[in-house]
């Protein structure tokens, strides 16, 4: 029974869950594929269905060099993954802050480093950094206000739209409604942060990726103030999807 009240005054999502959450960092994702693809090399850097698809046509043509380096980013993707599970488990023992909150920190970080650095660069060091933190990310912010969800990528939120819209065309029911709107408003904070981020590449050059630190910071400082007051005393409680 007391457990029962404790679950009924707690909100039924944490603040790393929430919309704002997914908005933010879906809105950093895009930036991160515009301006890897503009700036660093012309490669998206938010997901490896491409690079898969690359290393096995090196593979069928003999090409190891070629295959050699497009295990670079996909090995980056997957230790980013790997990490990222290590990680979280160390963190918690702690009791200070949510891993997921460390994470976004270290997220901005890794941007405005990455805004720091000269063209004569080469163009892989951005793109390894940037496939490390999006694995870290798609790995750790798994649903948003219960929903499967992906940050990082949104082949999948043009799936669920149409899918959604169809049903919801059909039934009219909240569950479809709700489905789209979400997937919708993924889609459309990816298509922002690329739009912004390519209007920065032309006008500020290799200093337009630290716009993505700005917002990052709005998030980090609110997830900061959610585990310390909001939620302060449920950092043992796991996000839905973990």
């Amino acid at each position: 029974m007391e457990n029962d009240i404790t679950i009924t005054q707690e909100k039924k999502y944490l603040f790393c869950e929430s919309r704002w959450t997914f908005w933010a960092l879906t809105l950093a994702a895009g930036m991160y594929g515009a301006y890897t693809y503009n700036l660093r090399g012309g490669v998206f850097c938010n997901a490896q269905t491409a690079n898969i698809v690359l290393f096995g046509m090196a593979l069928g043509k003999a090409d190891w060099k070629e295959a050699a380096y497009f295990l670079i980013p996909i090995s980056a993707y997957l230790f980013g993954t790997i990490f990222s599970e290590i990680l979280a488990k160390y963190v918690k023992r702690f009791q200070f802050l949510r891993w997921d909150t460390i994470l976004v920190g270290f997220e901005m970080i890794v941007a405005f480093v990455i805004g720091c650095l000269p063209a004569s660069v080469p163009d892989q060091v951005p793109q390894i950094a940037f496939n490390f933190i999006c694995s870290m990310q798609f790995n750790t912010f798994r649903q948003f206000e219960g929903m499967p969800m992906a940050t990082t990528f949104c082949t999948n939120h043009i799936r669920q739209f149409g899918s959604n819209l169809v049903k919801y065309s059909r039934h009219k029911d909240d569950a479809s409604l709700s489905r789209m709107k979400k997937h919708g408003s993924l889609l459309l904070m990816f298509f922002a942060g690329a739009v912004i981020c390519t209007v920065g590449c032309v006008h500020i050059g290799l200093r337009a990726i630290w716009m993505s630190c700005i917002i990052l910071l709005v998030l980090f400082v609110r997830l900061i103030y959610a585990d310390l007051i909001d939620e302060a005393g449920q950092l043992d409680r796991k996000p839905k999807g973990h």
